[in-house]
């Protein structure tokens, strides 16, 4: 018999890509041997180049009258699929030849976690943690671009990660008020010799700006400097991660690290990283309520880095004599 074949259509954005990236290995246990077939978009695709079971990413390109979902449909309707889920809940799902179809619709959101939804959606009793899958060459882009920049009077001491961007309206920090936390994170005594990576795509250099010049020689550069798998590999290299709402939040928080997630009007308890040393800091503390994240001043954001800190780091660095 021929190995069984899974279709898993997922998201053209990078959060909702690690959001349910646990679905990966969940396939892998309910059709063991299954060869995955991912649609996504482009942003996302190096993600899964190295994820387990998965022989063909499929780019989707948005094109105008829905041409990329027709394109799509050209390259799958021949095969005799397993399973399809689909979590974007396309029409394509219900028009190719499959032995069982997971398909994602709104009746699904009904208050959880995003991670704990797409659980469920694939019948699972206990979370799809979200997983980021690094490979060689990911990481040797990183080095690449980092190692250069951690000699000189520096010094190569541990890394804060910095995601000054978001890609929606009104989920990005003030780009001047990243530059105040680095200058306020730089006197304080528990962060003596830290280096401060800010993080993110080509069009990210305007916010990202004034982190950098407030670190100075300490500031190491990684924004556009390679794609999402290299940019989480660098991520990966750092002790902590403090980002807005976004895919590099959740890339954080997969990968394990000590990760703060700025929101302002969007929610925190639905949306926030999802990982074992994971912290929010939000314009409005209380769930169902909203402000402006303009509303999140330095200090409130200072307080949970050092908080963080205190939480992760401290009790894994060795006393003083």
């Amino acid at each position: 018999m021929s190995e069984p074949k899974v279709l898993f259509v997922t998201s053209n954005r990078i959060g909702d890509c690690v959001i349910s990236s646990g679905i990966i290995r969940e396939i892998g246990r309910q059709i063991p041997g299954a060869r995955i077939t991912v649609a996504c978009g482009r942003p996302p695709a190096p993600f899964f180049r190295s994820a387990p079971g998965v022989e063909r990413v499929i780019i989707l390109d948005k094109k105008k009258m829905a041409g990329h979902w027709v394109d799509l449909w050209k390259q799958v309707v021949g095969t005799r699929w397993e399973m399809v889920i689909d979590i974007r809940g396309s029409a394509l799902s219900y028009l190719i030849p499959a032995r069982r179809r997971v398909v994602y619709n709104r009746s699904w959101e009904t208050g959880v976690r995003k991670v704990e939804m797409v659980s469920r959606l694939m019948g699972s009793a206990t979370p799809l943690d979200p997983e980021i899958w690094l490979d060689d060459q990911a990481r040797t882009e990183a080095a690449a671009v980092i190692d250069p920049q951690l000699g000189g009077g520096a010094g190569p001491g541990p890394i804060l990660a910095l995601a000054p961007i978001a890609h929606q309206p009104g989920k990005s920090w003030p780009a001047e008020r990243w530059g105040a936390l680095v200058e306020k994170l730089k006197a304080e005594p528990r962060f003596d010799g830290w280096r401060f990576m800010p993080v993110g795509g080509p069009g990210d250099r305007p916010p990202a700006t004034p982190a950098l010049q407030a670190a100075g020689e300490r500031g190491i550069d990684f924004v556009g400097k390679g794609d999402i798998l290299a940019s989480a590999a660098a991520i990966e290299r750092a002790a902590m991660f403090v980002g807005n709402d976004s895919g590099l939040m959740h890339v954080s928080a997969a990968l394990g690290g000590p990760t703060l997630g700025l929101f302002g009007p969007t929610e925190w308890w639905l949306y926030g990283p999802w990982g074992p040393k994971t912290r929010t800091a939000a314009s409005n503390e209380t769930r169902g309520q909203f402000a402006p994240i303009e509303d999140l001043t330095v200090d409130h954001v200072f307080d949970a880095v050092v908080a963080l800190h205190d939480a992760y780091i401290a009790p894994e660095m060795p006393a003083k004599p």
